[in-house]
């Protein structure tokens, strides 16, 4: 426990190899207790390493845990949760066909039009740090550091929140072009 307090409070002051140390440490134990809450091995990573995303992103608040593998296995099980509950959504949008789609307006919008209006869309729901950091990143063209200097980030956060921002519109960009082709082909059938 002793050897935790340490980890956490060397990790709060943004010690990477701290933070390494403490992946290392709950990261398979982790792992497994996700896996019984999801039964997927790909959930179960996933939200392992959202979890530790999570409390990088927020190791200032650390300190202030008095038992760490408790917070831990409280916060993944709600992670694992949300995770399923967004599964589940997922699941059921892509079967039932979203109603939402008469309005898409396919016919008048080009290809590429429609491209940038999911690709706006997918950009609109991003948490707004990271839409900010993608923002300033994609369209400003600014590097990491100098991302990274005006939101008062590390280079390694912003570098995050990209990676994780590309996935989310990579994904949801996919995930409303198989609707509307779903859609069209029900509709024309």
């Amino acid at each position: 426990m002793d050897q935790d307090i340490a980890l956490l409070l060397a990790v709060a002051q943004g010690d990477e190899r701290a933070f390494t140390a403490l992946y290392n440490r709950y990261h398979q134990r982790l792992a497994i207790h996700i896996y019984r809450i999801t039964k997927s091995t790909e959930l179960a990573e996933e939200v392992v390493h959202d979890v530790f995303l999570k409390i990088w992103l927020n190791r200032e608040t650390l300190t202030g845990i008095g038992n760490f593998p408790v917070y831990l296995y409280v916060i993944s099980k709600n992670a694992a949760l949300n995770c399923l509950k967004r599964t589940a959504r997922e699941k059921a949008l892509t079967t039932d066909l979203d109603p939402a789609l008469d309005q898409l307006p396919l016919a008048e919008t080009s290809e590429e039009d429609y491209r940038y209006i999911l690709i706006d869309e997918a950009i609109d729901r991003l948490p707004p740090q990271q839409r900010q950091a993608y923002l300033l990143a994609r369209h400003e063209r600014l590097t990491y550091t100098e991302v990274a200097m005006r939101m008062g980030l590390s280079k390694e956060t912003v570098k995050k929140y990209l990676q994780i921002a590309t996935e989310f519109i990579s994904g949801y960009i996919t995930k409303k072009l198989i609707i509307s082709i779903l859609f069209f082909i029900q509709n024309n059938l």
